[in-house]
């Protein structure tokens, strides 16, 4: 079986995360959140003093503290893949409500996109990757085998995030986790930098009523017709 870089793009809490890291887990091959990475900087952005009161962004801060940032994944003591700021586990850190609510406009700012994109591209030189963003499939790896594009309405997805963040411990409310998402979905979509968009090569996975199950079925029998078994 050839190694291929299955590249999975989609909206914000579209389940593209865990349908990724458990693709990677089923075929031996590396994952990689290219979202946690952007997270992380947002993190840093929040604790540096880089975002006011009003939720605006010191771009020109961010981009003079980039040299300094180092984002970089180890495996934790819970089998898991975490994210590290600068050495430090962040992995619970950067899933809060106040990184979500920053992460868009950050990961709008192109020196920040150029910056992550060449460290991504980096993990796939030697294939065998399965990486899930926004722009994977466009602008990272764009040559990529295997393309998915993964579609969930935002009320769904909104759910989906409020029962992940409850689970957690947070208290949300369902009306403030819609807006987060729809705001970042038009974000997103609308940055001038590699704006989240299907690629044309891309299969299309609707998961609005698919179980984990049938998702993951879907994408090994994918994988398996692309890679050769």
């Amino acid at each position: 079986m050839k190694k291929i870089i299955v590249a999975i793009d989609g909206f914000s809490s579209s389940g593209k995360s865990t349908m990724a890291r458990q693709l990677a887990r089923e075929t031996g091959y590396l994952y990689v959140d290219s979202g946690a990475m952007y997270r992380a900087v947002t993190l840093y952005a929040l604790r540096n003093g880089m975002v006011g009161p009003d939720r605006s962004l010191d771009v020109a801060a961010l981009v003079r503290a980039l040299p300094h940032i180092d984002v970089a994944f180890a495996l934790a003591s819970d089998g898991n893949q975490h994210t590290l700021l600068n050495g430090e586990d962040v992995e619970r850190e950067i899933r809060l409500m106040e990184v979500s609510e920053m992460v868009s406009p950050v990961a709008a700012v192109p020196e920040v996109r150029r910056f992550l994109t060449r460290l991504q591209q980096g993990y796939g030189v030697e294939k065998g990757i399965v990486m899930d963003g926004r722009d994977i499939g466009t602008t990272v790896f764009p040559d990529a085998e295997m393309k998915v594009f993964v579609n969930a309405s935002p009320e769904v997805r909104a759910q989906r995030r409020v029962d992940e963040l409850r689970a957690k411990g947070e208290r949300v409310e369902y009306a403030d986790v819609l807006a987060n998402v729809m705001e970042r979905d038009r974000i997103d979509s609308t940055r001038e930098e590699s704006p989240l968009r299907q690629a044309p090569d891309a299969l299309v996975l609707d998961n609005d009523r698919l179980t984990r199950e049938e998702q993951m079925q879907w994408l090994l029998d994918k994988f398996h017709t692309i890679a050769g078994d």
